[in-house]
């Protein structure tokens, strides 16, 4: 099987408007009167975002989740996406079944489809460029927290940092339930893509979405801003999970864990909805972690690709 046999069978059911049955070498983007195009791109590789036993449908979900979150992260509604995927040479049509029916199932799930790509053969690694649209001049920054802001946090945070750990070898105590749970979490990303379609445009005067841990992120917008950011650590929502495998140490490795998917933002106090208050914007520069009226030190905030 080449890779047009692999194209024609298992991704072109999942094409959508403007792309021709992937029958093309470009595709047309639809777009939206009023609207303005967002566009952005990330990729997976193995041993690094999922492991090589992790089943080919969540690693296909994982791979088009983290890119849905950058958009949800600026306000703005997912349409399509295209694919760069390389295989190994032996992959087996089970595992393509398998990935193409996680695609397929999130693009049910999130009202949207495919435009094209490329397949190629090495080392497995998927590559995901997402579009979306925003109402113009709308899109939320990074660079628009405000002095007074509150800062708010969608979900639960360490989750997925704590799935990794569990398949790291930790949590022996912990029950299946609350192992899977957490494993879960790590393999199949939740981020709130409706709200940021939704809410919050008219919520956020910043936003990031936090996917290298929580202290890190928000030290982008803090950075973008100039401003500083106090987190209030015992308001930092964790889950009963996390607690029980981490313990004491459960706030400091869960603001710096990553892979949450969440979207950390600022905006005027007192907001309400499917978001937690967690501290506020001052005078000043970084991101300052607080727990009983003291600062806790952090000294690394969060993950980076290229540290050893």
């Amino acid at each position: 099987m080449d890779e047009f046999d692999i194209i024609a069978h298992y991704f072109a059911p999942l094409a959508g408007e403007g792309a021709f049955g992937l029958g093309d070498d470009a595709a047309v983007l639809p777009l939206w009167s009023g609207h303005e195009l967002v566009v952005t791109t990330d990729a997976i590789a193995e041993d690094t975002d999922f492991f090589p036993t992790d089943p080919p449908d969540t690693v296909a979900q994982k791979a088009l989740r983290v890119n849905l979150s950058d958009l949800a992260a600026k306000g703005t509604s997912p349409a399509y996406y295209l694919l760069n995927l390389t295989v190994p040479r032996d992959v087996t049509p089970a595992w393509l079944t398998a990935f193409a029916a996680g695609l397929k199932r999130d693009q049910e799930t999130f009202g949207i489809s495919l435009l094209g790509g490329d397949t190629n053969a090495g080392v497995l690694s998927i590559a995901i460029t997402a579009f979306g649209f925003v109402r113009e001049g709308r899109m939320v920054r990074r660079s628009g927290a405000r002095l007074g802001d509150h800062v708010y946090v969608t979900g639960t945070i360490g989750d997925a940092g704590g799935g990794l750990a569990v398949l790291r070898g930790e949590g022996a105590a912990l029950s299946p339930a609350d192992r899977d749970s957490l494993i879960s979490r790590y393999r199949v990303p939740e981020p709130p893509v409706s709200f940021g379609a939704t809410g919050l445009g008219d919520a956020a005067h910043s936003s990031i979405d936090v996917s290298d841990g929580l202290i890190a992120d928000l030290g982008h917008v803090a950075k973008a801003s100039q401003v500083a950011i106090v987190i209030d650590g015992a308001r930092v929502p964790l889950s009963a999970p996390v607690k029980a495998l981490w313990g004491n140490d459960a706030l400091l490795r869960a603001v710096t864990a990553g892979d949450d998917y969440q979207i950390a933002f600022t905006g005027r106090p007192g907001l309400s909805g499917r978001f937690t208050a967690i501290g506020h914007v001052e005078k000043g520069s970084g991101v300052h972690l607080m727990q009983d009226g003291r600062e806790v030190p952090v000294q690394r905030p969060g993950f980076r690709h290229f540290e050893g």
